[in-house]
């Protein structure tokens, strides 16, 4: 029963539009109580499980507006239609809007020039953050699409040359998406969608879709990033590389973790895993799925379980990992060890912690990427609990700004 009504005091309180805090407030308000008996943490543990309202059942109920018989329902509702891609395509098609062209002919000379630039792109950002290369990746987009629009050339070329902007347009939102402009990040992966579809290439359709899904959960936006996630998984189907098939996967699993959804993500991880052994299935395999592999399956599996704050699981596999990292990676080092010190924390094991914390700000210090400097945020605020351990305070006071 706990469990239930916490989710129903989470989804009639999201309903409202009202935060935790708020909640409390109203709470503490239609009991007549002074000060803040039940705040922001207490709403939070009873949403969570890990308390149970009890006297404070028929107040909550009051300030949500139902009665304590809708807190303590269980939640059985309809099966959801299956979310279509389609959904999110932009408005105006801006790939489509010139249809006929008048510019110079170009050929597939061109349209290789442009996936060896899109590839460079590609390799430059595993060693460099969105704020290093947001400007040249916007200035490849729009120069490969008013070169799609503005030239004439066959039907294959054409084809080609979708193609590349749908993957330029992969690189070219992550870039911007790990330089915290989401907006913009959100209007490429778009574009991009389009551009794949148009060249009827379904694993791209997919990766597209799948990384506009990861913005989506990870930017406050659980719910879409689900229905996104999905989307991509079943309209690119199985007849699609393993790898591409494994990452599809992976970023359900995540979509689910954010919504707060254990089984469904684990589920979800554990077929990730099964597809990724499916590697050598005679599909072939796209330039761009290179790092999808075993480690990088681990680094989620292991994200998931601290986000789930399952930490005995999280902390072997993030060791594992990072052992064998490639160091010139800076960025995924830095943002895989602040997953390893929320799950220090939670394993409580703060001087661990402590340690890993200082390694991820030194790090961070020097990345231009604003997901270093969320994670950043996050094992601050989640190191302050322990500041009576000296080796957290020594970190926290040293890594001040």
């Amino acid at each position: 029963m706990t469990n239930v009504i916490g989710a129903n005091i989470r989804r009639l309180r999201e309903a409202l539009g009202w935060s935790q805090a708020r909640l409390g407030h109203e709470v503490c308000a239609h009991a007549g109580v002074s000060g803040s008996p039940v705040g922001r943490q207490e709403i939070s543990r009873y949403e969570t499980g890990k308390r149970t309202p009890r006297e404070w059942l028929p107040c909550i109920a009051t300030a949500l507006g139902v009665t304590v018989d809708v807190l303590e329902a269980p939640l059985t509702p309809p099966e959801p239609p299956a979310p279509k891609l389609s959904d999110f395509l932009p408005d105006e098609d801006l790939l489509r809007a010139l249809s006929a062209r008048s510019g110079r002919r170009i050929g597939v000379s061109e349209a290789t020039d442009l996936q060896h630039r899109v590839h460079g792109l590609r390799l430059a950002d595993d060693v460099l953050a969105g704020g290093d290369l947001i400007r040249p990746a916007l200035r490849e987009l729009r120069s490969a699409v008013r070169l799609y629009r503005e030239s004439t050339y066959t039907d294959d070329v054409g084809r080609k040359l979708l193609v590349q902007i749908g993957e330029l347009a992969q690189v070219a939102g992550w870039i911007a998406s790990d330089a915290g402009q989401w907006d913009e990040a959100e209007r490429i992966y778009r574009v991009g969608i389009s551009a794949a579809q148009q060249a009827e290439d379904r694993t791209l359709i997919g990766n597209l879709a799948g990384s506009l899904a990861y913005q989506m959960s990870n930017t406050g936006r659980p719910s879409e990033g689900l229905a996104l996630a999905h989307a991509a998984l079943n309209e690119a189907g199985t007849d699609v590389p393993a790898k591409a098939r494994a990452l599809y996967l992976d970023r359900v699993a995540w979509a689910h973790t954010k919504n707060h959804e254990a089984q469904p993500a684990m589920r979800a991880l554990g077929q990730a895993s099964e597809a990724l052994a499916q590697d050598g299935d005679g599909i072939e395999v796209p330039d761009y799925l290179y790092w999808v592999d075993s480690g990088e399956l681990r680094v989620m599996e292991a994200r998931v379980y601290t986000e789930l704050k399952r930490p005995l699981r999280a902390v072997p596999l993030l060791r594992d990992v990072l052992g064998v990292y490639n160091a010139e990676h800076t960025r995924e080092v830095a943002l895989y060890l602040s997953w390893l010190v929320v799950a220090l924390a939670d394993a409580n094991e703060p001087e661990d912690a402590a340690h890993e914390a200082a390694r991820v700000m030194t790090i961070a210090a020097d990345v231009a990427s604003e997901r270093t400097a969320e994670r950043v945020r996050v094992i601050r605020r989640r190191l302050k609990e322990f500041t009576d351990v000296p080796e957290v305070a020594s970190v926290l006071n040293e890594h001040a700004a």
